[in-house]
C-alpha cells in the first residue's frame, strides 16, 4: 500500500466523491482465447475455468461500489479487456442488470463493448443491442492477412468485413474500428489499402495506434532477436500523415491525437479521460480516479476473486468521504496514489492538450481550482514561441506539426 499518509488532509463530503455530473464506469474483462504477441495488458488465455467465478465476483464488486458510493450517477460504460465479446452469452445481461440496479445510469448513456471480429455474428450482435450496448469497438488492426498473422490475430480481413456488416445489419450505428500502423515489414501500400478498406465500411469512429513493442512481450523478444524486422519510425510518421489526409477527405474529424470521428460520434467515455473527469474501474487490474485519489484493483484474476469475497463479507457501509481508510477497506483495491493539486494541474494540461480542438484554460482552471495560466505561464510562452502550441479562438492547442512529437510538450508540464 501507499507509504505516504494523507489522513490529516481535509476530507471531502460524500457528494464530492462522485460529482453530481457523474462519472465513467470501466469494466475489465481479463479473458482472451489467445493472447496477441504485442499485448502487455492484464489479460490471460487458458483460464476459462474462472469465467463463472469471475462473473460472480464482478457483479459483487459492482454492487459493493454502488453501495459504498450511494448509487452514483454513471454517464458512460466501457467494457474492455481482454475480449469482452469472448464472454459467454449470459454474462453481459447479468453485468448490465447489476450496473442498472447499483448505479444511476444516465438515460441514453454511451455503452461500449470491445469485440474481436471473429466473435461477432448476426445473432450475438442482436443480443448485444438487446442488452443495451449501443457502441462497438472492433479490433480490426489491419486489412492485410499477412500482417494479421504476424500480430497473432485470430481473424482475417474477410472476417473483419463480415463482422462490421453483421453489426450494422443488426442495427449498430456507432462503431469504432481499431487499426495499427508502423508494423514490422508493413509497407505504405498495405497501410493505404487498409485505410481504404475500413473507410469503405462506413464506421463512425477510427482509432489509429502506432505499434509500441512493450518489453516482456513476445514481439519485443522477436525484434530483439532479429526474427522480425524493426519497424521504420520515419515510415510510421509518413503513415500517420497519410492517414490524416485520407480521413479528412473521407469526412472524419481528427479530434484527438490517435482518434477520428464523424460529426457527433466522438468517444464520450474516452473524452472523460482526456478531460480529467472521474471514473471507476472494476475487475482485475482496473484503474479508477475518484475524489483526490487514483487507485487500482489487484491484477491476478484468482486473487481478485478472493479479495471481492473478503470485501463482501465485511458488509461495508456507505463512504462518507474517500481517504486511505476507505480505500483500505475496499479489499480488491491493491494500491493507490493521492492526487496532489500539482499533479492535478499537470494532468489537466497533459490530457487536455491531447484534444486537438484545444483546451479552454479558464474552464480547466475552474475544475482544478488553480489558475493554469499562472501556474504554467512560462511553459506555455516558451512552447508557443517554439511553434509547438498556439492560441486559437480562445483555446490553447497543439500545432499540427506537433502531433507526432506531443510528448515534447507534455513533459514540460510534469513537475
Amino acid at each position: 500500500m501507499s507509504s505516504t499518509s494523507h489522513e490529516s488532509m481535509p476530507q471531502s463530503t460524500s457528494d464530492s466523491i462522485v460529482p453530481q455530473l457523474g462519472m465513467g464506469l470501466y469494466v475489465h474483462v481479463p479473458f482472451c482465447a489467445t493472447k496477441c504477441p504485442y499485448c502487455d495488458f492484464n489479460t490471460y488465455q487458458g483460464i476459462e475455468t474462472l469465467l463463472e467465478p469471475y462473473l460472480e465476483a464482478l457483479v459483487a464488486e459492482l454492487q459493493l461500489w454502488g453501495q459504498v458510493l450511494s448509487r452514483p450517477k454513471v454517464n458512460t460504460v466501457f467494457l474492455g479487456g481482454g475480449t469482452p465479446s469472448y464472454l459467454p452469452e449470459h454474462h453481459l445481461p447479468r453485468i448490465f442488470e447489476i450496473i442498472n440496479s447499483s448505479f444511476e445510469l444516465k438515460e441514453y448513456a454511451e455503452i461500449t463493448v470491445e469485440a474481436n471480429p471473429d466473435d461477432l455474428q448476426p445473432s450475438n450482435c442482436a443480443a448485444l443491442l438487446r442488452t443495451g450496448v449501443n457502441r462497438l469497438s472492433i479490433g480490426i488492426q489491419s486489412m492485410d492477412d499477412v500482417l494479421l498473422e504476424l500480430l497473432g490475430r485470430r481473424h482475417n480481413s474477410s472476417q473483419a468485413i463480415d463482422a462490421v456488416k453483421a453489426a450494422q445489419d443488426a442495427g449498430f450505428t456507432n462503431i469504432n474500428l481499431d487499426l495499427m500502423y508502423g508494423l514490422p515489414g508493413q509497407s505504405m501500400r498495405q497501410w493505404q489499402e487498409t485505410l481504404q478498406g475500413v473507410t469503405s465500411l462506413n464506421p463512425q469512429h477510427l482509432s489509429l495506434y502506432a505499434l509500441t513493442p512493450e518489453e516482456g512481450t513476445p514481439l519485443h523478444q522477436w525484434l530483439k532477436e532479429g526474427s522480425v524486422p524493426q519497424p521504420d519510425s520515419d515510415l510510421a510518421a509518413d503513415m500517420y500523415q497519410g492517414a490524416r489526409e485520407h480521413l479528412a477527405r473521407a469526412g472524419f474529424h481528427h479530434y484527438e491525437i490517435s482518434n477520428w470521428s464523424l460529426t457527433g460520434c466522438q468517444a464520450l467515455h474516452n473524452l472523460g479521460y482526456w478531460r480529467n473527469l472521474p471514473y471507476l474501474g472494476v475487475g482485475p487490474g482496473a484503474h479508477s480516479r475518484l475524489g483526490a485519489y487514483r487507485f487500482w484493483d489487484v491484477s491476478s484474476p484468482r486473487n481478485y476473486l478472493d479479495k471481492v469475497a473478503q470485501w463482501q463479507k465485511s458488509q461495508p457501509e456507505p463512504f462518507t468521504h474517500l481517504d486511505q481508510t476507505a480505500l483500505r477497506s475496499a479489499s480488491p483495491v491493491d494500491n493507490w496514489e493521492h492526487i496532489s493539486p500539482e499533479i492535478d494541474c499537470s494532468e489537466m494540461m497533459i490530457l487536455g492538450l491531447r484534444l486537438l480542438d484545444g483546451m479552454d484554460l479558464g474552464e480547466a482552471s475552474a475544475r482544478v481550482g488553480e489558475d493554469l495560466e499562472s501556474v504554467f505561464g512560462k511553459q506555455i510562452e516558451e512552447l508557443t514561441s517554439m511553434g509547438l502550441l498556439e492560441r486559437y479562438n480562445g483555446v490553447l492547442r497543439l500545432t499540427s506539426k506537433t502531433y507526432l512529437k506531443a510528448n515534447q510538450v507534455f513533459t514540460r508540464f510534469v513537475g
